[in-house]
């Protein structure tokens, strides 16, 4: 008898050291809020609300995120950051939540919607071509420049420091009779129409209302119309969470082609 109380004892008490903290939960869920909303309802028809969700089902779709079984760039990185205890944290928070019809949406968050990148008007002259690059799902072909800041760095194999700017055209591909992208000589997709424009910039203090989780040091992200427009719904922390990995390339996806290039410069 004494032997059962015992393990029954340890048995609660094993239970108790994993048991969810909602608190923490809600503390680590600030950064689910920039697509999930404050409350668990998403900011956009094509995120799910968590609202009210099953424990059980967030938590094993936060670990197949986390170990790569289910795949999703934004997820898949957040979910590398998160500890056991974080995940179960994070479910019994959300399943704590009150639900929402289906079709509610909340506000972005301020914080990720808020970008301190301007456009570069003379990027044609002050910033250096230094690749190209096409995306065949998306049929677009990218040409990416950089200014001198980032050059420099590159260069010199350091890490891209405050005043670096990175900027992209985006241009729809050419298409034959089939709708399959041509290609031209230098083997990238034949730009046809401009789309918009990337741009990313780092300086002192920017990444300092953006949750830890989402950080990217001090970079700001910004999508602008052909007509250079800044579009302001841009959801800056989709951006973050896929840059997130990246952070001894400090991160930049294209940063071996940009220090091949500053290097032949």
């Amino acid at each position: 008898m004494r032997r059962v109380v015992i393990l029954l004892a340890a048995l609660g008490a094993a239970g108790h050291a994993h048991a969810a903290d909602i608190a923490a939960g809600k503390e680590t869920a600030t950064a689910c809020a920039a697509c999930h909303g404050r409350d668990g309802v998403s900011v956009s028809d094509d995120i799910p609300n968590l609202a009210g969700q099953k424990a059980k089902y967030i938590r094993n779709q936060l670990k197949a995120f986390r170990e790569g079984t289910r795949k999703n760039p934004l997820m898949n990185a957040i979910a590398a950051q998160l500890d056991d205890a974080e995940i179960e944290n994070l479910a019994a928070f959300f399943n704590s939540l009150p639900g929402a019809p289906g079709s509610a949406t909340s506000e972005l968050l301020a914080e990720v919607t808020k970008t301190r990148v301007g456009f570069p008007a003379n990027y044609k002259v002050d910033f250096t071509h230094y690749t190209t690059i096409s995306f065949p799902k998306r049929k677009q072909v990218r040409r990416y420049y950089a200014n001198d800041a980032a050059l420099a760095a590159a260069r010199d194999g350091t890490p891209l420091p405050h005043g670096a700017a990175l900027f992209v055209e985006v241009f729809t591909a050419k298409l034959d009779d089939a709708q399959v992208p041509i290609k031209g000589a230098d083997g990238n997709f034949v730009a046809d129409r401009l789309a918009a424009y990337l741009a990313m910039e780092t300086q002192p203090g920017w990444g300092d209302t953006i949750p830890e989780i989402l950080r990217n040091g001090d970079w700001n992200y910004a999508v602008f119309t052909a007509d250079k427009a800044l579009k302001t719904d841009v959801n800056q922390a989709r951006c973050l969470a896929c840059h997130k990995p990246l952070t001894e390339d400090s991160y930049v996806f294209s940063i071996a082609q940009l220090r091949d290039t500053a290097r032949r410069l």
